[in-house]
């Protein structure tokens, strides 16, 4: 008679689940730290380089591929909804707006709800006159993807923003945007956390100096990398203060899980799935952006903070 069978242990969470996990317990304090209207990583670096980067393809809005002569658009990661209202009010006539996390599907919801009833969007505005429409879309799920390409076909701009580094396998969304989901004329665009200077886990070093002749004070301000071809998914904070901060330990959410990739590892994901590149932008903040904490991103003029690129079918 044989003995009691081993149970099979219970399988941990895959990263990605980990990870959507964390942005499900941190959408409302994340929400309320960015607001509505972005903060300044939005207006500074990240907006200014969208409207850069998809100008030539927003302002091509009587012939989008929609058939009914508006520009499409697809959301990725919408997060609140900012970027999806922002590409609403810049051009784009019927806006896909999707996310992993539902938490954060209803915060965009609400936004645009109130944009429509005439609450005001921060500059947004004319609500009315677009459709926006949200869903539920994990980027790692090729089930997810497929049922996209197939319902919604394809899109003449495509935005991630400020996710590309919470992704844990690109490869599902790279052969979705090249066989499906990226129109004829039609561009993805992203951005990230600059792979070099922050993912990499990089250590800002600040140095006061004092000139001996004149007795001013400088200061300067590296940063050391130690690691760059290969770093482990890493430990962060998407805003400070945040009740959980995405970590390994699931039990245990206490941090946001980045993954980073050095730059000829994250663009050849895209490559290798059909897609081309033909702009590319680091972004950095200026003197006039400086902040009192000696230490701020802030106040690292010389080093960009964000990577934007974007990629078309060739």
């Amino acid at each position: 008679m044989s003995g009691p069978q081993p149970q099979p242990q219970p399988q941990p969470p895959s990263l990605s689940h980990r990870a959507l996990q964390a942005w499900q317990t941190n959408a409302a304090h994340w929400d309320a730290t960015i607001t509505k209207h972005g903060n300044k990583y939005w207006r500074r670096l990240q907006e200014p380089s969208l409207r850069r980067l998809l100008a030539p393809t927003l302002s091509k809005s009587g012939r989008g591929s929609s058939g009914n002569g508006g520009c499409r658009a697809l959301d990725l990661a919408t997060g609140n909804g900012l970027c999806a209202r922002w590409l609403a009010a810049n051009g784009a006539q019927d806006v896909l707006a999707t996310d992993g996390c539902e938490e954060m599907l209803d915060l965009a919801r609400g936004y645009w709800e109130g944009e429509e009833h005439g609450q005001g969007g921060g500059g947004e505005g004319g609500a009315g006159r677009m459709r926006m429409k949200f869903r539920k879309v994990d980027v790692t799920s090729e089930a997810d993807l497929g049922r996209l390409v197939d319902e919604e076909g394809r899109f003449d701009v495509v935005v991630m923003n400020m996710a590309v580094m919470d992704v844990a396998d690109l490869g599902p969304l790279a052969r979705a945007l090249a066989e499906g989901l990226v129109a004829g004329g039609g561009v993805f665009v992203a951005t990230l956390l600059h792979p070099v200077f922050f993912t990499s886990g990089a250590a800002r070093n600040i140095d006061v100096r004092f000139d001996p002749v004149t007795g001013e004070c400088k200061v300067v301000r590296t940063k050391v990398i130690e690691e760059y071809m290969s770093v482990p998914p890493a430990m962060g904070i998407a805003v400070p203060g945040q009740p959980v901060k995405q970590v390994l330990n699931v039990h245990a959410l206490k941090k946001q899980l980045y993954f980073h990739r050095p730059m000829h590892e994250l663009f050849a994901t895209f490559f290798k799935a059909g897609l081309v590149m033909d702009a590319m932008e680091e972004l950095a903040f200026t003197a006039e952006d400086a902040e009192e904490r000696i230490e701020s991103s802030s106040n690292y003029t010389q080093l960009p903070a964000i990577l934007a690129f974007r990629m078309r079918l060739p």
